[in-house]
């Protein structure tokens, strides 16, 4: 039941709900209709491989589009063109609800400045997840400093780790 695991998109989550739709259609071998283009029409003299074919590129299109509907917001799905075709449909929402680079950047920039040390997890766990943060806006050109990172990572950490702190500076 890998459509479980499928994050129902909400309009803002559009990343990982394309990778949850991606991973679950190839996980069960169903993402034919996603990464081919319509077969020809079955004639008369179509052979035993078109026909098999067709059928099963018929049978992944009906099973795709069933679970993206079915993972779907009911009134982001009123918004979207119905197509017949789940490799046209899965573009369309992309066009709908892709996030631009500079929103995500935005997002990830708010992340980590107001990322703060909770106490679960250990700090390791902390300090790495600002680095990726970083790592992450660094590939969209958007470079911080690593002595940001130390200093932003110290002053995230609760007045118990106080001592850290002060070995550190």
């Amino acid at each position: 039941n890998n459509t479980a695991s499928i994050e129902i998109l909400t309009g803002s989550n559009y990343k990982k709900w394309k990778q949850d739709i991606e991973f679950a259609m190839g996980i069960v071998d169903i993402d034919l209709a996603m990464i081919s283009d319509i077969p020809a029409d079955i004639t008369d003299t179509s052979s035993l491989a078109e026909r098999e074919h067709h059928a099963k590129w018929e049978r992944s299109n009906r099973l795709c589009l069933m679970a993206m509907k079915r993972s779907i917001s009911e009134h982001l799905l009123g918004c979207l063109s119905e197509s017949n075709d789940a490799s046209k449909f899965f573009a369309a929402v992309g066009e709908r609800y892709q996030v631009s680079s500079n929103s995500e950047a935005g997002s990830l920039m708010s992340e980590l400045t107001g990322l703060r040390y909770d106490g679960l997890g250990g700090v390791r766990e902390h300090i790495l997840r600002m680095v990726h943060l970083q790592s992450k806006l660094r590939a969209r050109d958007i470079s911080l400093p690593d002595s940001y990172i130390v200093s932003h990572a110290l002053n995230s950490l609760p007045i118990s780790f106080s001592q850290i702190k002060t070995v550190y500076n």
